[in-house]
């Protein structure tokens, strides 16, 4: 739970970063003509050499790559088909990406650029194969862990205790004594009592007859 609400503060960060980024205007003497055209601007980046064209291709895979990994990670699930999320979640960037430069034809100083739909949308596929299905699978077996470890505790609180009230108590009410045997007897918080035997016949004194 605490991951999920985590993966979803971070989406709404990042998409705010997002807009903030590519819909502010820029005030610039020109600007490029719109690019329609699948791969021109890519073609036309790698024409600058190639420390400029992977510049510019990372910044466009970067931008919304994030995606890959806090879409997922939002949604909360762990046991769902891999190339279902993939799909999901590059549908999803797909669709951002679109809104974007949907928006960015009425700011100024921004063009469309079909290349950078496709940048973004393979920006988000990468992100989600390098790091998710690792993700899930660790998150996986914490939760197993976490559910034996509660088994167990669940398992010991059945045990039986012996303290000193389930011990049996020798000399009590609730059974024999030592003492009954040698004809002892006892109350709870009382002395002891002995029955004795009979000493002998009791003496008789003889009648002494009464003079006339």
């Amino acid at each position: 739970m605490r991951v999920r609400a985590a993966g979803a503060v971070l989406l709404l960060a990042h998409l705010v970063l997002v807009g903030w980024l590519t819909l502010r205007p820029r005030y610039v003497p020109w600007v490029t003509a719109p690019n329609l055209e699948l791969l021109a601007g890519i073609k036309a980046d790698l024409a600058l050499g190639p420390v400029e064209a992977a510049r510019r291709i990372c910044a466009g895979m970067v931008l919304l790559a994030p995606l890959g990994v806090l879409l997922p990670v939002a949604g909360g699930r762990l046991d769902v088909s891999p190339w279902g999320s993939l799909t999901r979640t590059v549908a999803a960037g797909a669709f951002v990406s679109v809104g974007i430069e949907l928006f960015q034809t009425a700011v100024p100083g921004r063009v469309v650029d079909v290349d950078a739909l496709l940048l973004n949308t393979a920006g988000v596929a990468l992100a989600h194969l390098l790091v998710v299905p690792a993700l899930r699978a660790r998150l996986r077996r914490w939760s197993a862990l976490r559910a034996g470890a509660g088994d167990g505790t669940a398992r010991g609180g059945g045990r039986p205790s012996y303290g000193s009230a389930d011990r049996p108590s020798y000399g009590s009410a609730q059974g024999p004594t030592r003492g009954s045997a040698y004809g002892m007897t006892s109350g709870r918080g009382g002395a002891l009592r002995r029955d004795d035997p009979a000493q002998g016949p009791t003496p008789t004194i003889p009648r002494v007859g009464i003079a006339p």
